[in-house]
């Protein structure tokens, strides 16, 4: 009985790490809100065959509501746990969604349309940076909740802020 109780414990910190880890490079698995999800991709005004990137895609709601549009999908994760669970309800969209494990901050990213986050405030000047840095521009930038300071969004909506890098 004792076996049992030190896996179950070996177990449950696994999984705990798995989901904290993460905040020292963006955000924790906090997902969107389901009733957010429409008027992020409504705001973000991208057409059919664009292509968003997900920027710590978590549990796929985003990319599955872009395929559904007929968006092309790209979602990082660095969670291992996450990037599974997004891979196998993202499968019947596999020609429109793909799922990356990895740490976009040391990624060059692939072309996009359209980019979405949910991060931290702390990140959001670093990610401001970034698309500064990005090839593929323009690109609209949809952000969850948190605001580029440095930055005036060019539209606000319920949370959400749209910026539009020329």
């Amino acid at each position: 009985m004792h076996i049992f109780w030190l896996v179950l414990w070996i177990v449950c910190l696994t999984i705990f790490l798995l989901f904290t880890f993460v905040i020292a490079f963006g955000a924790p698995f906090l997902p969107i809100l389901r009733h957010q999800v429409k008027p992020a991709l409504d705001m973000i005004d991208l057409k059919p065959g664009q292509t968003l990137l997900e920027l710590g895609s978590g549990d796929g709601r985003i990319l599955i509501a872009a395929a559904q549009r007929g968006f092309s999908a790209i979602g990082y994760e660095l969670n291992p746990l996450l990037v599974i669970y997004s891979w196998l309800i993202t499968r019947r969209y596999r020609k429109q969604v793909k799922v990356i494990w990895g740490n976009y901050w040391q990624k060059d990213w692939p072309r996009a349309d359209g980019i979405f986050v949910f991060l931290l405030q702390p990140y959001m000047e670093k990610l401001d940076k970034k698309i500064m840095q990005y090839k593929h521009r323009p690109v609209k930038l949809v952000s969850f909740a948190f605001t580029i300071n440095s930055r005036k969004p060019s539209k606000k909506i319920k949370g959400l802020y749209l910026y539009t890098y020329k």
